[in-house]
C-alpha cells in the first residue's frame, strides 16, 4: 500500500473507534432504582414566566416528539350540564392510531371506556386539543414532557380509571386558572387511581399571571380504589415570574416545601408514600428530592454524546452569561434561571427549531451533514428541533385582555424548521378542517401535515440552499404574522366589547382564513422546491433556464470524495 493512503486510512479507524465508544448509551443505573424507559426522543417543553417575556405573557411550549402518532386536532365546545349529569372517562393512548378507513382517533378513542363516570360540573369550558388538552377559552394552558419514574411504581394495568391525556382534557374544561387545573387533576388522579398508558409525565401549566411545573407518577401495579389509598402522587412548584425554564423528559422539581403555598402544591403523602416504597431514608441526613426520589437520571451532555444536551442547550441559549458547563450533570441544573435578555414568542420559535449548531454537538460538524450541511442525516445529539415531531406548540397567555383574545396557541406541523406557526386564538369556535384529518401511512392533500412533510421532504434533497427558499416563506408568513397580532388583538378586542360574539367571530374568520393561505402556500412552496431542485441543479421558473454549471456540492466534498477513491483504489491493488 502507498504511504499517502496510510494517513487518511489511520484517520478513517480512529474516527471509527471513537464513534464505536462514545456511542450513546443509555447511562447506567442502580438496580434498586430501575427506571421505565425513557422516552429519549420525546417531548421537550420550553417555559418563560411573564417578568421573564418580552411582553409580559407567559409562554410553555409542547414537541409533540413521536415519529407514528396521531397528529389531528379537535376543538370541544363550552357546554351547560344539568344537576345529576356524569362525565365518562376514557383510556387515551399517546401513540395508538387507527387506519383513516376505520375512522378518526377522537372519535375512535371513546371505545375504550375505563367503566368510570364522574359527576359532571355545571359548566364546562370550551378548549382545543391535539395529543394534549392545550388552552381553554379561560386562557389556560399547558405543554407536556414524559419523565419516566422508577420501574416498581408502573401501573399498566386497566384499574387506573385516568392516564396524562385524560387529565389534560378534564382540567381544560374544570379549570380558570393554573392553579385550578393542577388541584383538579392531582385531586382526580389521587381519588381514581393514575397509569395505565403512561407512567412518570410532566405538564407546564400556565395562565396569564403564573407558571407551573406539574409532575406525576403512578404508585404500582398492585393498587385498586378498595384499597383507600391515594391512587397517584403528584407535584407542582412555580417557576418564578422572572424565570425561564426547561423540561426535556427528565423530571426538574427538586426539594419541595409544602408549607411554602406560593410556590408548591403536591400530594400529602408524597415522602410518606417514598419511605413506604424504599425510596427515601429520612435517617439518612438527606432532605427530601422529589426528582432524585421518583424519577432519578443520570447523565450529561458530554456523557451522553448529545443524547441529553437539550437541558444544556436551553441554558446555554437563555443564559449564557451563567456558563454552564456541558459535563455538567443533568440532575445538577438549577430548576429555573432568569434569562440574560427578555424572551419574545419569536424567539421561542427560535429555540423549538434549535439543532445545536455551532457547538460541540452540532450534528452538521465534520462530515456528519454530508455535502448539503444537513442535521437529520446522522449524528448522537439529541437536539430539540428534530424530524420525529408531529407537531409543535407554544401556548402564550398574555394578561390585559379578555380570556379568548388573551390566549393564543401557536401551532406548526412537522420539522420546525421547514414548518410554519400558525396562531390559533383560544376563543375561536373551531380549528380548521385540515388540522382535523391525516395520516401518517396515507397521503391526504386535504390534511395540514402533509403540506408541511411536503415541503420537508423537498428540502432534505439539497438541504442547505432549499431551508434558504423556507425561510424567506417563514418570514412572508410567520413573522408578518406575529408582527401584526397586536393589530388583530386591537380590531377583536372593539367587536369583542361591542358584543363578544362578534369579537370571536372576527377571530374565528383570521385564524381560519390565515390557516387556510399558510396550507396552500405550503403546497406550493415543495412544489417550487421540487422544480427548483430537481436533477440537483438549479432550474428558474421565470427565467426558464437551467444551469448546469450551478456547484451545489462544496469543494471539501469533492476533495473527501477523491481521498475517499484513493483509499478504495488503494484496497483494491
Amino acid at each position: 500500500m502507498k504511504k499517502w493512503i496510510i494517513i487518511p486510512i489511520a484517520a478513517l479507524v480512529v474516527l471509527v473507534s471513537i464513534a464505536l465508544v462514545t456511542s450513546p448509551a443509555r447511562p447506567s443505573r442502580p438496580a434498586d432504582l430501575a427506571m421505565d424507559d425513557f422516552a429519549d426522543d420525546g417531548c421537550t417543553v420550553v417555559m418563560v414566566a411573564k417578568g421573564a417575556s418580552a411582553d409580559g405573557s407567559t409562554m410553555a411550549t409542547h414537541t409533540c416528539d413521536c415519529g407514528v402518532c396521531d397528529w389531528t386536532w379537535r376543538h370541544v365546545p363550552a357546554a351547560d350540564h344539568q344537576p345529576g349529569e356524569t362525565r365518562k372517562i376514557y383510556h387515551v393512548s399517546q401513540y395508538k392510531t387507527w387506519p383513516p378507513e376505520e375512522g378518526l382517533k377522537w372519535d375512535l378513542y371513546k371505545n375504550d371506556f375505563t367503566g368510570l363516570e364522574i359527576p359532571e360540573v355545571s359548566h364546562t369550558y370550551g378548549y382545543h386539543h391535539g395529543m394534549f388538552g392545550y388552552m381553554n377559552d379561560q386562557q389556560v394552558g399547558i405543554g407536556e414532557s414524559t419523565i419516566g419514574c422508577v420501574r416498581k411504581l408502573r401501573n399498566n394495568t386497566p384499574t387506573p380509571a385516568f392516564d396524562i391525556t385524560m387529565l389534560t382534557l378534564i382540567a381544560m374544561e374544570r379549570s380558570q386558572t393554573a392553579r385550578k387545573a393542577i388541584q383538579v387533576m392531582g385531586s382526580l388522579a389521587e381519588k381514581y387511581g393514575y397509569g395505565f398508558n403512561d407512567g412518570g409525565e410532566m405538564l407546564a401549566v400556565h395562565d396569564p399571571d403564573e407558571l407551573w411545573i406539574f409532575e406525576i407518577m403512578p404508585v404500582g401495579p398492585l393498587w385498586t380504589p378498595e384499597s383507600g389509598k391515594p391512587g397517584a402522587v403528584w407535584c407542582a412548584q412555580r417557576v418564578p415570574d422572572d424565570h425561564v425554564s426547561v423540561c426535556p423528559n427528565e423530571s426538574r422539581i427538586g426539594e419541595v416545601d409544602l408549607k411554602n403555598k406560593d410556590y408548591f402544591m403536591g400530594s400529602a403523602h408524597m415522602v410518606s408514600f417514598a419511605v413506604d416504597q424504599g425510596l427515601y431514608d429520612p435517617q439518612s441526613g438527606q432532605p427530601f428530592n422529589w426528582k432524585k426520589t421518583y424519577s432519578p437520571s443520570q447523565g450529561s451532555a458530554v456523557s451522553s454524546n448529545g443524547g441529553r444536551a437539550r437541558m444544556w442547550r436551553f441554558f446555554d441559549l437563555v443564559a449564557p452569561s451563567l456558563k454552564f458547563s456541558p459535563e455538567t450533570p443533568n440532575m445538577d441544573f438549577p430548576f429555573s434561571v432568569k434569562p440574560d435578555k427578555p424572551v419574545s414568542v419569536q424567539d421561542v420559535m427560535t429555540i423549538t427549531r434549535d439543532r445545536c449548531q455551532g457547538t460541540q454537538f452540532d450534528r452538521v460538524k465534520g462530515l456528519r451533514g454530508g455535502p448539503f450541511g444537513n442535521p437529520n442525516y446522522y449524528g448522537t445529539t439529541r437536539a430539540i428541533g428534530t424530524p420525529s415531531v408531529e407537531y409543535t406548540t407554544i401556548t402564550q397567555c398574555r394578561g390585559g385582555l379578555p380570556a379568548p383574545i388573551g390566549g393564543i396557541i401557536w401551532l406548526s406541523f412537522g420539522l420546525q424548521e421547514t414548518s410554519c406557526y400558525m396562531p390559533l386564538y383560544a376563543g375561536i369556535t373551531d380549528v380548521p378542517a385540515s388540522f382535523k384529518v391525516g395520516d401518517h401511512w396515507v397521503l391526504n392533500r386535504d390534511s395540514a401535515r402533509w403540506a408541511f412533510d411536503y415541503v420537508d421532504f423537498h428540502t432534505q434533497v439539497v438541504y442547505n440552499a432549499a431551508l434558504e427558499i423556507v425561510k424567506k416563506a417563514q418570514a412572508e408568513w410567520e413573522a408578518k404574522t406575529v408582527a401584526r397580532i397586536p393589530e388583530i388583538d386591537k380590531e377583536a378586542l372593539e367587536r369583542y366589547n361591542r358584543a363578544p360574539l362578534e369579537g370571536i367571530g372576527y377571530l374565528d374568520g383570521f385564524c381560519l382564513s390565515h390557516a387556510d393561505n399558510v396550507v396552500k402556500a405550503w403546497w406550493k412552496l415543495g412544489d417550487d422546491l421540487f422544480v427548483h431542485f430537481n436533477k440537483r441543479g438549479f432550474y428558474d421558473p421565470e427565467k426558464r433556464t437551467f444551469d448546469r454549471g450551478r456547484n451545489l456540492y462544496p469543494d471539501w466534498w469533492r476533495k473527501a470524495i477523491k481521498i475517499w477513491d484513493a483509499i478504495t483504489e488503494g484496497d483494491e491493488k
